[in-house]
């Protein structure tokens, strides 16, 4: 193991802080969204994806590529937030081999009653600690990290 460049001590700190943050802030916010809306951190992506989308439908392949899942664990996703009528499912009348992915009307109220809770959960969870420097910094930081990861995917 001489190989290996072990973690510095800010290293270390950093890292370690970034996997308590996913500990406990993170699930705070899980938590949050469960308590308020009856929604999971999965269902709350793909609402979000879809009511960000134009017409609240979006191509099935498009929306595994917007939330980074595999088609078929979004495909499973699906199914159960299909059997609480969050969304629905259309085949394409352009390609036989294609589906979109509809939001629901219960889908849209339920995203946008949801969103202000998750948003408040999300400021005090994370971004009333910080100063407008910090998040900016923040901001820039997972930019940084994910970018490789965003571009792997594409």
């Amino acid at each position: 193991m001489t190989d290996v460049q072990w973690l510095n001590d800010d290293e270390d700190r950093a890292w370690r802080g970034l996997r308590r943050v996913n500990v406990l802030a993170l699930a705070e916010i899980n938590r949050d969204l469960q308590r308020d809306s009856g929604l999971s951190d999965a269902d709350y992506e793909v609402l979000t994806s879809l009511s960000e989308s134009g017409g609240d439908r979006c191509r099935f392949g498009d929306l595994a590529r917007l939330t980074r899942w595999s088609t078929s664990r979004l495909s499973h996703h699906l199914d159960r937030m299909q059997q609480r009528s969050l969304v629905d499912r259309a085949e394409r009348s352009d390609d036989a081999r294609g589906s979109d992915v509809i939001l629901t009307e219960l889908g849209r109220t339920t995203i946008e009653t949801a969103a202000p809770h998750h948003v408040r959960s999300v400021r005090r969870n994370i971004f009333d600690q910080l100063t407008e420097s910090q998040i900016a910094q923040l901001a820039d930081i997972v930019t940084t990290i994910l970018e490789p990861h965003e571009s792997r995917r594409d």
